[in-house]
């Protein structure tokens, strides 16, 4: 199964797509998780909004027409203060939903929290742990920058290990 998990946000959306194997042995012990490719859909904030989010779309049909992907994983928004940062990401959130239901790709949607138990196993992980533990799961030589790519990894890791316990 490959993966794509998004991190949305207007300036930076992050990507990652993994890959998660199995055979029978893996099968018997776990499974392994294999990095296809990941980046970062950067937006001047110079362009009006309207201007970035097409290119935050046009990038996000790019990534699913350029692999073969069988879902897309999501960070639900959230925000503690600010509602027009809250509503522009809603915005991103929206034109990343639009580009996998056109493509008919389905979209599987976590919390910031999912997220974080399921690649921590702590709550409350902040950003350096969250990209430490994706670097060890995924076997990285080091920690995929910006973190929202890190983000978008975890996502996408967050999404497999749903599906393994969804197996069980």
């Amino acid at each position: 199964m490959r993966i794509l998990g998004i991190d949305p946000g207007i300036a930076r959306t992050g990507w990652g797509i993994v890959e998660v194997q199995s055979s029978t042995l893996r099968q018997r012990f776990g499974q392994e998780f294999k990095v296809q490719s990941y980046g970062c859909v950067e937006t001047p904030a110079s362009l009006p909004p309207e201007q970035r989010l097409k290119s935050i779309y046009d990038s996000v049909i790019n990534i699913i027409k350029e692999h073969r992907l069988d879902v897309l994983a999501l960070e639900e928004l959230f925000f503690n203060t600010n509602a027009k940062t809250a509503f522009i990401v809603g915005q991103a959130r929206g034109v990343v939903l639009l580009a996998a239901s056109e493509n008919g790709l389905p979209i599987a949607i976590y919390t910031p929290l999912q997220v974080k138990i399921a690649v921590t196993g702590y709550g409350r992980a902040d950003k350096s742990q969250i990209g430490q533990m994706v670097k060890a799961i995924l076997k990285l030589e080091k920690i995929p920058k910006p973190d929202d790519v890190a983000d978008a990894l975890a996502v996408a890791l967050t999404h497999a290990f749903s599906q393994k316990m969804r197996g069980l």
